[in-house]
């Protein structure tokens, strides 16, 4: 019997990538997840191999819809709970980021469209389909688990200022909304992913070719990666079902786990030459 048997989960943006990895962990645990994106295609994949893993299809709901939208927002929560009968696990992946092909920051001037866009998906959206969620989870005594990013913290990133922006923004919603729900019994906590070869540069506009060659030139970086490597989908997956087992993790409420391989604790940091400073 796995560890989330019975369990019903829902996973946005689950089309590919973390998504995909943790919907298919939650389906190997014996749970029943609603998974979601706007591509068909990759959901019927995912819903392939989910029952080829094992799992029944009765165990599967597949939602497409743009998570931005509140009807499909209301959407995946009213699907589910009429499928399974309820909801216990909710996590929020779905996120991208937009920015201008100049790289120009907040100079942007097309600075408020691309900021708008960043905080509909990767924060306004993890706001109001919480809130839908919010009196089942309170019913089953549920998780949340939000995905943020390493970008959240403190450095600056020039070629996606407006993504940080809403990603911090997301770690101050975690925090916030796990003071709110716990009172219920329900816990809220964010997984802050590194570097991970996903099909995330694909998503913002970068063609897959290069989008390859930009992963394979940042695992060659050693220095920023402690760990060795660059992260894959199932790092975070382990991550993600850990915090949304409450056997496993019930004393961790409102953090901010981040999962990079080291990279925060060395970011910058391994730019400069230490020798030639201590010589100087």
């Amino acid at each position: 019997m796995g560890r989330f048997n019975g369990k019903s989960v829902i996973v946005t943006g689950s089309s590919n990538g973390i998504g995909a990895a943790t919907a298919l962990q939650f389906a190997k645990e014996g749970a029943q997840v609603t998974i979601t994106g706007r591509k068909v295609e990759n959901l019927e994949k995912l819903h392939g191999e989910m029952v080829k893993s094992g799992t029944p299809a009765s165990n599967i709901h597949i939602v497409v819809g743009d998570i931005t939208n509140v009807d499909v927002q209301k959407k995946i929560i009213e699907e589910t709970v009429s499928k399974f009968g309820k909801l216990d696990i909710l996590v929020n992946n779905a996120g991208a980021a937009f920015g201008d092909d100049k790289y120009q920051g907040t100079s942007s001037p097309d600075s408020m469209n691309l900021l708008e866009k960043n905080l509909d998906l990767n924060l306004k959206s993890v706001m109001n389909i919480t809130n839908i969620a919010k009196p089942h989870l309170i019913a089953t005594k549920g998780e949340v688990v939000n995905i943020s990013s390493i970008a959240s913290l403190n450095f600056g990133a020039l070629w996606h200022s407006y993504y940080c922006i809403a990603k911090a923004a997301l770690d101050q919603l975690t925090r916030a909304q796990a003071l709110e729900l716990i009172a219920q019994e329900v816990r809220v906590n964010s997984v802050n992913p590194g570097i991970v070869a996903t099909n995330f540069l694909a998503a913002t506009g970068i063609p897959d070719e290069a989008s390859k060659k930009i992963y394979d030139y940042v695992a060659t970086q050693r220095k920023a990666f402690p760990a060795d490597r660059v992260g894959v989908p199932d790092d975070i997956a382990n991550v993600i079902l850990f915090l949304a087992d409450r056997k496993a993790s019930y004393y961790i409420v409102g953090q901010c786990l981040v999962a990079d391989g080291g990279s925060s604790i060395v970011m910058g940091m391994h730019l400069i030459d230490m020798k030639a400073a201590f010589s100087q």
